[in-house]
């Protein structure tokens, strides 16, 4: 039986591979493993996978042009919603078993603290791009449309990353190398740009 375009073998792969962080901070929970604050590892790692997810959906079309493999592309999709996934787990592990539905604190926490400000921002940028996820909406806004919008992932990932390098208060090592992964990534971007304008 041939196999359905959207959820080929690959994909199906792609999608297993994706699941196995949330599946590994459920085995560290009902083995009593997150450490002295459970709580801030499962918010801290739902949201470090989200930006580790989002960084490589980013990184998927330079490697497919290096490596001449076009099917790459195709896994962004996949990567892109399991990441609105992570990060929404992220944000909802926050306003629940960190601030059990406290809204007024977290309204202030929004307000006052830059990290959160900027994480909030980023979400909110991710939502229309999930929402729009879809060959759905892609026929319905159209090619161009859909294009400028998606190119909000351009904002939302150095959102991101700022917004983890904010939060984390010692060592800020793992954070720069994000950051600058993604300014890699940027660069090329532009690069491309600009060698098609000559």
């Amino acid at each position: 039986m041939k196999a359905k375009r959207g959820f080929t073998p690959d994909i199906a792969l792609i999608c297993a591979l994706c699941l196995l962080p949330v599946l590994w901070l459920l085995w560290r929970f009902f083995h009593n493993d997150l450490g002295v604050n459970p709580v801030e590892t499962v918010v801290r790692q739902l949201g470090v996978w989200g930006l580790r997810l989002l960084v490589l959906g980013l990184a998927l079309t330079p490697l497919a042009r290096l490596l001449r493999q076009g099917r790459l592309i195709r896994w962004r999709r996949p990567i892109g919603l399991f990441a609105f996934g992570y990060v929404t787990l992220h944000l909802l592990s926050y306003v629940v078993i960190d601030q059990y539905f406290d809204w007024a604190q977290i309204w202030s926490d929004i307000l006052k603290r830059p990290y959160i400000t900027f994480g909030m921002a980023a979400f909110v940028l991710l939502i229309p791009l999930a929402l729009t996820s879809f060959n759905a909406a892609i026929r319905r806004l159209g090619g161009v449309v859909w294009r400028n919008l998606h190119r909000l992932i351009y904002v939302i990932v150095p959102l991101g990353a700022l917004h983890y390098f904010l939060l984390v208060k010692a060592d800020k090592s793992m954070p720069l190398v994000y950051a600058a992964i993604i300014a890699v990534l940027l660069a090329w971007r532009v690069w491309e740009w600009a060698r098609k304008k000559v």
